[in-house]
């Protein structure tokens, strides 16, 4: 798997230089800025190729732990939870206390909590870990593309993000593949224990290749008051959306975001808060494009959770033949960032990204009228529409972002990048969660519960259809960054 990974990380150079002008940078600064690309590239992968290597091996633990469908919903949420309520402290953090030491940190963390995963007991436990695991994940989301930024002028940004990004990709794709041979031939565990093994090699990296520090806001105020109220407000509205559609869940919901209205009031008087909601308030392209990533991830996170349980339970495939099939979509999204990166820094990020989230739409569209003798053609299809459209969005998307703020709020921005898409990761997974609960009930997904199965995937990607199309709009009203 290291071998795929480095083949991996060399294609994604490969392209880079055919089609990027880095080696412009001056000479004194290429060791520095290509050790920075390697390290941060080969350890954004991580996280994506674990994500999509659990969601095949779902039934398999499933099997083993005797988990209804609401609990197996929440063996991916958790992990995107813990994210979402971390990353912007993370990223304040590393703006104050220096982006590399949180950097070191998150991987070290992500390295303890596979080991910790891959010898889970129960069900519970590993819910537990992939919560710690979503802790770890979020101190290397809210860094990297931080140091990224920190090291990059704004003319190759978005060349250097669309290779961050294609690792993600390259991620999202082996972990299908990987995942799925890994289950079938040696367990569910192993994908934890591989895991655990490319961690230890991207700390040995990072320890020899980064050198220096990054913290623009060295000195400043901590505001841990601010941090534990976001913290706790997200964690009850998200927890609420789980209840539905009960009362106690509508009163969760309802307290998440009277806790969140208080967390934007405290801050707005904050000195130095820990999210400065006056990027919000005051930068129009900030804003719509960090609503846009919301919306994009809201409408398409629950695609591979979907497509794995229907290409498994429904169509009654095993698990490496259905991540044979999931491939297409991440591997376009791979091949196709870098280029959609280096466009970006040429054309306005806002029409890249925007055309981007149109094919998105279509893919989702044609997405809800799959059924139980769909061919197999139809849906690789639509995974390659929907590759190309969030290839098209994503490091575009982020370019943005990054380009529409100050040097000192890169970990913040950088954050908020990483919050946008994990909470509209949350979103997405609760939506199918919620769906779940509605129509299936907390019972084992089986053959039995298929026709109910699939009610709940067809209004899943309708609702997905609806906000991916209203996000078009939040995407073309940004603004230039020009």
């Amino acid at each position: 798997m290291l071998c795929f990974m480095m083949a991996g990380q060399r294609c994604g150079y490969s392209v880079a230089r055919s089609i990027m002008p880095l080696m412009s940078i001056q000479q004194q600064n290429t060791t520095s800025k290509s050790a920075v690309l390697t390290v941060t590239t080969i350890a954004s992968f991580l996280p994506a190729f674990m994500g999509s290597s659990v969601n095949i091996a779902l039934p398999s633990i499933d099997k083993d732990f005797s988990l209804d469908a609401v609990a197996l919903g929440w063996m991916v949420t958790i992990y995107i939870l813990a994210a979402a309520i971390f990353a912007v402290i993370f990223g304040r953090l590393g703006d104050i206390y220096g982006r590399k030491k949180v950097f070191l940190g998150g991987l070290i963390l992500y390295f303890i909590t596979s080991v910790l995963s891959a010898l889970a007991p129960s069900g519970l436990f590993l819910i537990i870990f992939r919560g710690l695991q979503g802790i770890g994940a979020a101190m290397i989301f809210s860094t990297a593309v931080a140091i990224l930024a920190s090291v990059f002028p704004a003319h190759e940004r978005g060349s250097a993000l669309g290779i961050n990004v294609a690792a993600v990709y390259i991620g999202l794709s082996l972990g299908p593949v990987l995942g799925g041979l890994l289950t079938q031939y040696f367990g569910w565990r192993s994908i934890f224990a591989v895991n655990a093994l490319l961690g230890c090699v991207v700390i040995v990296m990072a320890l020899w290749k980064l050198k220096g520090e990054w913290a623009e806001s060295r000195g400043e105020r901590f505001d841990g008051i601010g941090s534990v109220l976001y913290g706790l407000a997200l964690a009850i509205l998200i927890y609420g959306l789980t209840l539905l559609p009960s009362w106690t869940g509508a009163a969760f919901i309802f307290a998440g975001l009277a806790g969140l209205v208080l967390f934007v009031h405290c801050e707005l008087r904050t000195k130095n808060p820990v999210l400065n909601v006056n990027l919000f308030r005051n930068n129009t392209v900030f804003l719509l494009s960090s609503l846009a990533a919301l919306v994009n991830y809201s409408a398409t996170t629950g695609v591979g959770l979907l497509l794995s349980l229907y290409l498994q339970y429904v169509q009654g495939l095993g698990p490496s033949a259905a991540g044979l099939i999931m491939v297409s979509q991440p591997f376009l999204q791979a091949v196709l960032s870098p280029f959609a990166g280096k466009i970006s820094d040429r054309i306005e990020p806002r029409v890249v990204a925007s055309l981007g989230m149109t094919l998105t739409t279509i893919s989702l569209i044609m997405l809800i009228f799959v059924s139980r003798d769909t061919s197999l053609v139809y849906i690789i299809i639509n995974l390659m529409i929907l590759g190309t459209g969030f290839a098209l969005f994503s490091s575009p998307n982020t370019n943005a972002i990054m380009r529409s703020v100050e040097r000192k709020f890169y970990g913040v921005a950088s954050a908020t990048v990483a919050t946008m898409r994990l909470i509209g990761q949350m979103m997405s997974l609760g939506i199918v969660t919620l769906l779940f609960a509605l129509f299936i009930g907390r019972v084992q997904i089986t053959a039995d519960t298929s026709v109910a199965f699939m009610d709940s995937y067809k209004m899943a990607f309708i609702i997905f259809a609806v906000l991916c199309a209203g996000g078009i709009i939040a995407s073309l009203r940004r603004g230039n960054t020009r």
